[in-house]
């Protein structure tokens, strides 16, 4: 029997990104980085768990997964607008050259920058003005994604972590969980307000087949 993905399925899927042209630029696989010239020896390369319908990818990527079969391998061509944005004219700045001399930066092509928490990177350099682009890199252009779906996630612990994971960027082993008839414990490093661990608890029983979860502060699980 063929099994198919629905909306909030918990999916594990590895997956390579590429620019129209066949660069590749986004991959789950690390040979696959590594033959491409774009390793990063901090990124943990392996398939990602996501909640399909959640937009924890590509939005268009993870339009794509619903009603694909476990284990086969598809390619999508994905638009702009489900990729990485449009390229947005607002969202080229000009900065005074004074800003840079002031923080002792010598402005140059494609260098990135930081501007009140927001990375950007310079376009021109023209005068006393430096024109700084917040689009993202790959804003305006289509994309090809290659994936496959190896399995459906059904454990309730997997999936809270995971989906914690992505949204939260806690790494999994930082996250405590014990589940037990259909209620989940989960301890998180650090202090959240309780309107947001709320949202959250709201979020996974929604998602999950959990009944009841309760997050513990640092304090509370000591």
């Amino acid at each position: 029997m063929v099994e198919t993905v629905k909306h909030h399925d918990f999916v594990e899927v590895e997956y390579t990104g590429k620019l129209i042209d066949g660069m590749v630029f986004d991959t789950t696989n690390e040979s696959v980085s590594k033959i491409n010239n774009f390793h990063n020896p901090q990124m943990p390369y392996k398939p990602a768990v996501v909640c399909v319908g959640e937009n924890q990818i590509l939005r268009g990527l993870d339009e794509a997964l619903e009603g694909k079969e476990i284990g086969k391998e598809y390619t999508v061509t994905i638009s702009a607008e489900k990729a990485f944005g449009k390229s947005d004219i607002q969202k080229l700045r000009i900065v005074p050259m004074s800003n840079f001399k002031e923080h002792k930066v010598q402005p140059k092509l494609g260098l990135q920058i930081d501007v009140d928490g927001e990375i950007g990177a310079i376009s021109r350099v023209s005068g006393g003005r430096v024109i700084v682009n917040f689009n993202h890199p790959l804003a305006g252009k289509k994309v090809v994604y290659t994936f496959k779906i190896n399995k459906k996630v059904t454990d309730a612990k997997e999936q809270v972590v995971s989906f914690l994971n992505m949204v939260l960027k806690i790494k999994e082993e930082a996250i405590k969980i014990e589940v037990k008839n259909e209620r989940a414990v989960v301890g998180l490093p650090g202090n959240f307000p309780p309107p947001f661990t709320e949202m959250l608890s709201k979020k996974l029983l929604e998602i999950t087949s959990l009944k009841e979860l309760e997050f513990e502060t640092p304090s509370q699980s000591q």
